[in-house]
């Protein structure tokens, strides 16, 4: 007895050993650094946040191929009532056979399905999930690293940076943020590298692997979903690249990733498991504890599953023992003795608790009852809206140009005959062609205005309503007008869209969304007082917020921030009004004078 006492106690130190090698090469002087990886990618601050699910099932529709071979029932099950939580700071493994439904769970939790019926409840800090603003505190890592292969890994991070970060980040900060997170998942050495193409040049595929979690990352998520992260890398690759997801689990942050078959370093880097079997049903959640010993505790507990055997990969004994065959052979239901234990009472009791501790901040991840206007207290509320006025005076307009153009050429041939048969002159001609499109514009802008101010929230003033359908209409009036000038200008239809196309990029640039007026270097701001677009939307904005007195998070009023930010006036409306008015003046002119002086026809 006493040998045998001393050969477990030896095993037992082989084994601690073993595992302390393991979490070296894994870590990479992770110890060290503990600290400091909470920290690093920690610039901007983020609500770390858990997600919770209860009793969630998917199914489809019935596919026709089984219900020809007998199947009665008009859904398929993939997801049967499955539940668990995964927290802030745990590395969760979400693993089972092939069909068992891991990628599926994963896709109804990130909001990634487009079909099929979802049933039960998912909680984000004790709230429900709504997946349009979950979308802005999660990230989903897929299994295929898709980049561009013509970029480096310096452009990938950034431009992701500036894409997915609000706009109150300031350019500073914005990239100190993603050359922290470069370092947190080790891509500093590489920044300069093209990403490349698979398989012929650029990055190795676990260096592609860390470039997709810090694509995601840089997006500062509180939640963070990762398919088959060491999918297809050797046991080296796969090691780095699983020290860059515990570098991000460390920094505070939620993370879930669906695994198949890790070797025993890498399945023994993950702080819990949820393990499903083939049908969509899980049959251990859990912590994995040291060498997995919660794992296999539970396991061997059960009559008839075979002990592991010394130094075996704890993984793949678990699949092996919680096989379909084996659950045959054995005469038990895995699903059915993981509910009725005492591990399962405890989830369930977890799940509670988190709903119910309603983590700090968790009430503004349901908040998306409000419309545009009533919410003036973000600078962000206010890019929205001066985004809507952006996208509806350049996309009404621009159709209002290419629909007008091929008309006007058209009725320019027939406007030469009649003209030399003395039918009658130019400028009579120009004036019926340009009253005619008042009345159409007229209707179209009641129309778009009526129901996109009633839809976004503006304020229900008759003055501020009035403003608002003046510069509408007045902006699609003077698109129009440039349609028909362009066309009275040049020989044909083609040339008079290309020249609009030009311009339509320029007045983007310069109207004071894209870059406002302050921050246009100052030899080139003369052209924004040219613009149109610019004095459209100084109109619309003004109009709306310009006398708003709420003060925003920077502790100035709405007024004060238009002023300083976007140079906007509220005294200057008179002007922006009557420049409005010329510029539709200033485009049917040209296009009377050019339609009596030019003549493209060649007889």
């Amino acid at each position: 007895m006493d040998s045998l006492s001393r050969k477990k106690s030896s095993t037992r130190r082989q084994n601690k050993e073993r595992s302390e090698q393991i979490k070296r090469s894994m870590s990479s002087n992770l110890s060290d650094e503990a600290n400091q990886n909470r920290k690093r990618g920690m610039v901007l601050p983020f609500q770390p946040h858990s997600i919770t699910f209860n009793d969630i099932t998917y199914a489809v529709d019935m596919p026709a191929e089984m219900k020809a071979q007998g199947v009665t029932e008009d859904r398929l099950e993939l997801l049967k009532g499955v539940s668990g939580a995964f927290r802030p700071g745990v590395l969760t493994a979400l693993m089972g056979v092939s069909g068992a439904g891991k990628t599926t769970l994963m896709d109804v939790l990130a909001g990634r399905k487009t079909g099929g019926y979802i049933e039960g409840s998912i909680t984000i800090s004790g709230y429900p999930k709504k997946q349009e603003t979950f979308a802005r505190i999660s990230g989903y890592c897929e299994q295929n690293d898709i980049h561009s292969p013509f970029v480096t890994v310096y452009e990938s991070i950034t431009y992701s940076a500036w894409l997915r970060l609000p706009n109150e980040v300031d350019p500073a900060t914005r990239k100190m943020f993603a050359e922290e997170v470069m370092e947190l998942v080790e891509l500093s050495p590489l920044q300069g590298a093209l990403f490349g193409l698979p398989g012929v040049n650029g990055l190795s595929t676990e260096q592609r692997k860390r470039l997709t979690i810090a694509v995601e990352l840089v997006a500062n998520p509180s939640i963070i979903f990762m398919d088959e992260p060491t999918s297809g890398l050797d046991a080296r690759s796969a090691a780095i690249v699983m020290r860059a997801v515990r570098n991000t689990v460390d920094t505070g942050r939620t993370v879930v990733c669906t695994i198949h078959q890790p070797s025993i370093d890498i399945f023994e880097a993950f702080d819990e498991l949820f393990l499903m079997k083939r049908g969509g049903e899980e049959i251990y959640v859990g912590p994995l504890g040291g060498h997995s010993c919660h794992l296999i505790s539970y396991f061997e507990g059960i009559e008839g599953v075979s002990k592991i055997k010394d130094r075996y990969n704890p993984a793949t004994w678990m699949l092996e023992v919680t096989s379909a065959g084996q659950e045959s052979d054995l005469g038990v239901n895995f699903t059915e003795l993981y509910q009725s234990s005492e591990l399962y009472r405890r989830n369930k009791q977890l799940i509670k608790d988190l709903i119910n501790a309603q983590l700090a901040y968790g009430n503004n991840i349901g908040h998306t009852g409000e419309t545009l206007n009533t919410m003036q207290d973000k600078t962000q509320d206010l890019f929205n809206a001066m985004g809507s006025m952006y996208c509806a005076v350049i996309f009404l307009g621009v159709q209002n140009t290419s629909s007008v153009q091929p008309l006007v050429a058209v009725e320019r041939t027939v406007f030469y005959r009649e003209k030399a048969a003395g039918m009658y002159s130019a400028l009579p001609y120009a004036f019926g062609q340009i009253v005619i499109e008042i009345p159409y514009v007229l209707i179209q802008s009641v129309i778009y205005g009526v129901l996109v101010y009633a839809m976004i929230g503006f304020e229900w003033t008759t003055e501020k309503f009035f403003w608002n359908l003046f510069f509408t209409f007045f902006s699609l009036l003077y698109f129009t007008y440039y349609g028909m000038m362009t066309v009275a200008i040049t020989p044909n239809s083609d040339i008079a869209a290309i020249i609009s196309s030009a311009f339509y990029g320029v007045w983007s640039l310069f109207c004071g969304f894209v870059i406002p007026r302050p921050r246009i270097a100052i030899w080139w701001r003369w052209y924004y007082w040219a613009c149109p677009v610019a004095w459209s939307l100084y109109g619309l904005v003004i109009t709306q917020y310009g006398d708003i007195q709420t003060k925003l998070e920077s502790q100035e009023t709405v007024e004060e921030f238009l002023n300083s930010y976007f140079g906007f006036k509220n005294s200057f409306l008179p002007i922006v009004a009557v420049v409005i008015v010329g510029i539709n003046v200033f485009f049917a002119f040209v296009f009377a004078y050019a339609i009596r002086t030019l003549n493209f026809q060649k007889r």
